[in-house]
């Protein structure tokens, strides 16, 4: 009998010994398990883009699947990215570029173990991104040199307008000068034209004199006969 109560004294013993040690174990165990609470998610500026950087702070390492997803009125609107993780105890990021504008609301799920049985749920709170964004209106200092550009080209403009006016205006008085050159030299010309063009028709300008002289010739033949063709009929009058 004293041995079985000793046996039995050892055994339970030795049975509440090694609950303790699973209890140990377990608790161990969970502490080691990945958690939800392990991970955490920041907007932060690279350069002049934004960028999404989750931090993986589990020591046992456990494989994890991040999901980001950007939000509007409580739904997804659109998924951002997915990468998977592996923590450490010190905390391992991963980054997801994303050009965030401010006060963005971002919704960023976490997946670990199989079938997510360790880990299946979202970091809380939903990420809200600053008020400020990454670019500090850099578009509006390119749009400052612009402006005095834009009177640079009306100026050319109107310098390039106005030697075409003077030109065009150089042909219009050559033109009439022009015009009315010809119209005096054809109303001073006329009269000269005329008798030049006349006289050249009838040839009196090369033989006049010598038809005048026959004519006058023969005028004085003529007389000449008619007053002795006078004188002779007188004279057979008489006899």
């Amino acid at each position: 009998m004293s041995i079985s109560r000793r046996t039995a004294r050892t055994v339970r013993i030795l049975g509440v010994a090694s609950a303790s040690a699973a209890l140990a174990l377990g608790a161990a165990g969970n502490a080691l398990a990945c958690n939800i609470k392990e991970f955490s998610a920041e907007a932060k500026c690279d350069g002049e883009k934004g960028v999404i950087v989750v931090t993986d702070k589990d020591p046992s390492r456990t494989e994890a699947v991040v999901s980001v997803f950007l939000q509007n009125n409580g739904a997804d609107a659109r998924e951002v990215g997915e990468l998977t993780v592996k923590g450490s105890r010190e905390g391992t990021t991963i980054t997801f570029a994303e050009d965030w504008q401010p006060n963005a609301t971002y919704r960023i799920h976490v997946k670990a173990g199989k079938d997510g049985k360790l880990v299946n749920e979202d970091i809380k709170p939903n990420l809200t991104t600053p008020s400020t964004a990454c670019k500090t209106e850099t578009p509006s200092t390119p749009a400052t040199p612009s402006a005095p550009e834009t009177p640079a080209p009306s100026a050319t403009e109107s310098e390039s307008e106005s030697p075409s006016e003077s030109e065009s205006a150089a042909p219009t008085a050559s033109a009439s000068e022009s015009t009315t050159a010809p119209a005096g030299a054809e109303n001073n010309a006329p009269s000269p034209a005329v008798g030049d063009s006349n006289l050249a028709e009838t040839g009196a300008d090369s033989n006049t004199g010598m038809i005048a002289g026959i004519a006058a010739a023969l005028v004085v033949v003529g007389g000449g006969a008619v007053f002795f063709g006078m004188r002779r009929r007188g004279a057979n009058n008489n006899s």
